[in-house]
């Protein structure tokens, strides 16, 4: 990325992309919707959340059929957050065009890496094999049990299915994993480590335990009455996130190895920024220092300036403390121009994926760059005085998309930004 300004040997490229969200089974369905202002939220149906659990919605995945991709034997031995990851993986690879293993025969294996973050991993499986425990006594455990829960299993068997020997590891960062995920992938092409990278995140943790544990917390919303207008960023009425389920995936490569194989390309990943608050176990630095230098990182990065940034896709977890911090650290960092951008959150439609949210956002990201369209934050109600910038409320804006920002913020104060540059021959 040396003619970016950040001396980095190789630029990267979007060449593939997919979804799998509570507003779409795949990409261009989750597009249209969220363009169209659609809520996934709803009553959970996944388990009886009784009167006995103070939030009882989510935004969940809907009509998803892993025997499309993996066979009856495979569905059993794999956790929901691993099937969704093979489907959104095998989207990217036909988008990018190396679904076929013919495709690949000009990639060595070793130059083919893949990166998958999850922020809780297999907490059906673990909750499951836990009651077994109880009931039916140690020997009933299955012998699955391991490898279906731990979290760097979406990013194993998403290696196996497509060959890739090159690097392979899963990143865990809370709600920033999968950004992490993209980010480290970046880094690697960049270094010449590898030549394709297939970088996402998923999350599939609406179960018992873990709505039991955020409601403990007071983190989520408890609108069970209208669970489509539950998630309101940066709304002075938003008392919560609404826990989603789902996954996004992206391949990644060097622009010369995207463009000596004819790829198509949807946008430049330009820059990449990580930081840490070191303040608390849950909540935000107050004044987002941390967000603050996680943006600024990537903008260095990119060799961009923050009067070039047309779009933040923010964090904007609908939580008030969250909210009011990145609006602070944007401000900030921006100054004037802070209210010359969209600081938008696509969580107000989807949910918070947790750990997918940033691979997820990501892709996003790049089809704002792309389509010069960028779709509301739905549910805005009443102004909050802290959350004084435009964050296109209730309106899907058309405008051309130069470079955006994509932020992701997670328990224990870990915070990534990643720049996405709109691509131009």
């Amino acid at each position: 990325m040396s003619d970016a300004g950040n001396g980095r040997e190789h630029r990267v490229v979007v060449t593939g992309a997919g979804l799998l969200t509570p507003v779409g089974n795949d990409l261009a369905s989750t597009w249209d919707a969220l363009l169209s202002g659609v809520s996934g939220a709803g009553t959970i149906t996944q388990f009886d959340a009784t009167e006995e659990f103070a939030t009882r919605i989510a935004c969940e995945v809907k009509g998803f059929d892993p025997s499309r991709y993996l066979e009856a034997k495979e569905v059993k031995r794999n956790d929901r957050f691993v099937q969704f990851a093979i489907a959104v993986a095998d989207e990217a690879m036909e988008a990018a065009g190396l679904a076929d293993r013919a495709d690949r025969e000009g990639i060595p294996p070793s130059r083919f890496g893949v990166l998958f973050g999850s922020g809780i991993g297999g907490m059906r499986t673990f909750e499951e094999q836990c009651r077994v425990l109880i009931t039916k006594g140690a020997k009933r455990v299955s012998p699955f049990f391991v490898p279906m829960f731990i979290p760097d299993m979406a990013s194993g068997m998403v290696s196996i299915r497509f060959g890739a020997q090159g690097p392979n590891y899963a990143t865990v960062s809370a709600c920033a994993s999968s950004a992490h995920a993209v980010g480290d992938a970046i880094r690697i092409l960049q270094r010449g480590d590898a030549d394709v990278m297939l970088a996402g995140g998923t999350e599939a943790a609406i179960t018992p335990l873990c709505i039991a544990g955020f409601s403990s917390m007071r983190a989520m919303s408890t609108r069970n009455q209208e669970p489509e207008t539950a998630s309101r960023p940066f709304d002075a009425g938003r008392d919560g996130f609404v826990i989603a389920e789902g996954a996004g995936a992206l391949v990644l490569e060097t622009l010369e190895h995207a463009r000596a194989r004819g790829a198509p390309i949807l946008a430049e990943l330009a820059g990449y920024g990580a930081s840490g608050d070191a303040y608390h176990i849950t909540a935000p630095e107050p004044n987002g220092a941390g967000a603050h230098l996680a943006m600024r990182h990537a903008l260095r990065d990119a060799g961009a300036e923050p009067w070039e940034v047309d779009y933040v896709n923010a964090h904007g977890t609908s939580t008030p403390h969250n909210d009011a911090m990145e609006t602070a650290a944007i401000k900030a960092l921006f100054g004037d121009h802070a209210r010359k951008m969209i600081v938008g959150s696509t969580k107000s439609m989807v949910g918070h994926l947790l750990g997918a949210a940033g691979a997820v956002e990501t892709v996003i990201s790049a089809m704002v760059t792309r389509e010069g369209k960028i779709p509301p934050t739905i549910n805005f109600f009443d102004p909050d005085p802290e959350c004084d910038l435009d964050y296109g409320h209730n309106r899907t804006e058309e405008r051309p998309v130069r470079l955006a920002l994509s932020n992701s913020f997670g328990f224990g104060g870990h915070n990534v930004t990643l720049a996405v540059r709109r691509w131009e021959e």
